[in-house]
């Protein structure tokens, strides 16, 4: 069953919280990332985002940044091994007040641990959060996990002995309110500990990182002990906390004409009108969910409503990304993924692209089922929202 440990955790000195915390490093373009970087000195981009600034050594220069700021105070560590509850408050985007409670600490990455994959991932350079790993001797980012066994927010309910608060707006939630509470109690820790050791741990977002962290242990592990963990949040799979959107697919080296061909081997296309603007796209989820249909958007803002028909799909897993997948796998084609109907749109319009595909989210009942088992999604299935923030919690590999 999944391990997850204590560790005595780096963390912001109290009233640099706020500042210090930013969006994951993998939801950011550059010119975000600078915004972030301006917004504060200490501000965690300037570690965990090596930028062209950076020079010709990015990643021993974000090191040596990261080891002053604990020299400095900026940083400072805990005397004692603890876990970290972290509560995410917010409103949905379907204006459902929603909490998501969790714990962070060291999960385990060993090959043949309890930890899940429910997507497959796609083809993507990891040397960057491989060397950065490996050059500050820090976990920087957390992965997100969902425990499969019952009972880790009933255990979170009682809070730590003590809580930090800190505000920050997430694009895909808006304003988050986020809550740290220190729990360092053994007798605690233990209660937490069992009740994700009852089952397994599925990953929700970080596969990359997760894969990443079991590369440095492999490399690593004799010379740094807490390679054989990594840094995450664990929370409950459960439907009135999470909020679970689509991530869109936008096409590229195909023509419109030759993709609606495709689309029309197992849909019926059905027309939708037209989108005046980009900006129309922002209302497409809520009809996508109650038509239970995907919607293709042309190059000229057109929409088209695709309807299952026939049974080229019959046996096909009920996803629309996976039925995307089966229509074009052996079609020369490119995709991009993109979780803003709207900059899909964009995408399209401007003719960045020649068509988008806006899917239906995953429901949680399929990513338990997924979880169980074992059969992986088509990557980019999921977008789990509010992103878990960098900077709040950071972990050395030194085992302790």
């Amino acid at each position: 069953m999944a391990e997850l440990l204590p560790f005595r955790a780096l963390r912001p000195e109290p009233k640099l919280l706020a500042s210090m915390i930013a969006p994951p490093y993998d939801v950011m373009n550059l010119d975000e990332v600078r915004r972030w970087r301006a917004s504060h000195p200490a501000n965690i981009t300037h570690v965990d985002v090596a930028l062209p600034e950076d020079g010709g050594d990015p990643y021993n220069t974000l090191a040596r940044r990261v080891s002053d700021w604990i020299t400095s105070g900026t940083l400072r560590r805990d005397e004692e091994p603890s876990l970290t509850i972290h509560r995410m408050s917010f409103i949905d985007a379907a204006g459902t007040a929603r909490t998501i409670s969790g714990v962070i600490g060291a999960l385990e990455v060993t090959e043949g641990s309890a930890v899940l994959a429910h997507e497959r991932t796609t083809p993507k350079a990891s040397t960057d959060r491989y060397d950065l790993t490996v050059a500050t001797e820090m976990n920087l980012s957390p992965v997100w996990g969902l425990a499969l066994g019952a009972g880790l927010t009933e255990v979170l309910r009682e809070s730590g002995r003590e809580a930090h608060i800190a505000a920050m707006r997430d694009s895909a939630a808006g304003s988050v309110t986020h809550r740290w509470e220190v729990v360092d109690d053994p007798t605690r820790i233990m209660a937490i500990q069992e009740v994700i050791a009852r089952d397994d741990v599925l990953i929700a977002d970080g596969h990359h990182r997760y894969g990443v962290a079991r590369r440095v242990a492999e490399d690593h592990g004799s010379r740094l002990p807490g390679t054989r963990h990594t840094l995450a949040f664990v929370s409950d799979l459960t439907e009135d906390q999470l909020s679970v959107a689509a991530i869109h697919r936008v096409y590229g080296g195909i023509d419109a004409a030759h993709l609606r061909r495709c689309l029309e081997s197992g849909y019926r296309l059905i027309d939708g009108g037209v989108l005046d603007t980009a900006r129309g796209a922002a209302s497409l989820p809520s009809a996508i969910a109650e038509r239970g249909q995907p919607c293709l958007i042309g190059p000229d803002g057109s929409l088209t409503w695709l309807e299952l028909d026939g049974d080229t799909l019959a046996l096909v897993r009920d996803l629309d990304g996976a039925r995307l997948e089966h229509l074009l796998a052996d079609i020369d084609h490119e995709v991009q993924y993109l979780h803003d109907p709207v900059e899909a749109a964009e995408q399209v319009m401007n003719g960045r692209c020649s068509s988008a595909v806006l899917i239906r989210p995953v429901g949680i009942s399929e990513i338990t089922r997924t979880g169980r088992t074992g059969e992986l999604m088509p990557p980019k299935s999921t977008f789990f929202s509010p992103k878990l923030p960098t900077g709040a919690v950071l972990r050395q590999l030194d085992g302790h």
